[in-house]
């Protein structure tokens, strides 16, 4: 049983679900854009950082529409403010895609040959994680009852992020053959890129709380 309400109301169930879709798109962008920027294709490298950015206006938009109605059209009033903190939460996800593309755009990094499949993994456990409290957002809305299948996935995915951000440090810092300089700077973007998990997590934790709200 999700938010009948919602159902019936001027498509604030639509503005919802295309606010999480360019937060899942945003996901992908990131995913895509690394994997150039360690290609050296720093030309579609940009092209996706535009687009992620573009992804993240859109967001803004969409959210700020979404705040408004849940207010004007007193919706909801009992759920209110658990959907507005979801909304936020979820828009905290799309800021930091975003924020760790500029990362790379600004610093340039140079990261090792040998460090990037690991880099890879460790992006791809973080994307999963994200895409999981999508999933577990959506379900929310339109089934509650399954939001549990796909919360745990977000606390399974987070779980890989921090071994995989844990064995590419361990990587980083045995490469004797670069500066320590650099090997903390290589380290530094391992840890903001993991954090995305982690705020999903914490994204899924309170969202498990709303969840039992609702069923009271």
């Amino acid at each position: 049983m999700g938010f009948d309400v919602l159902k019936k109301t001027m498509g604030i169930e639509r503005k919802i679900n295309d606010f999480l879709d360019q937060v899942s798109e945003a996901g992908m962008l990131f995913g895509e854009g690394v994997e150039f920027y360690l290609n050296g294709r720093m030309d579609v490298f940009a092209q996706k950082l535009d687009a992620i950015s573009e992804k993240e206006h859109q967001g803004d938009i969409l959210r700020k529409t979404i705040d408004h109605e849940l207010y004007t059209r007193t919706l909801i009033p009992e759920s209110r403010g658990d959907v507005l903190r979801l909304m936020e939460d979820m828009d905290s996800l799309l800021d930091r895609f975003k924020g760790a593309m500029w990362r790379f755009e600004i610093e340039r990094v140079d990261i090792c040959a040998d460090l990037h499949d690991d880099f890879l993994g460790l992006v791809s456990c973080v994307c999963k994680s994200v895409e999981a409290m999508i999933s577990s957002s959506r379900a929310f809305f339109n089934d509650i009852e399954a939001v549990s299948d796909h919360m745990h996935k977000v606390s399974f995915w987070e779980t890989e992020s921090d071994k995989a951000s844990t064995r590419l440090q361990r990587a980083i810092f045995s490469k004797k053959d670069i500066e320590l300089s650099h090997r903390l700077q290589l380290r530094d973007f391992a840890v903001h890129i993991d954090r995305i998990a982690d705020r999903a997590e914490d994204a899924a934790d309170n969202l498990g709380i709303y969840v039992i709200k609702r069923s009271l």
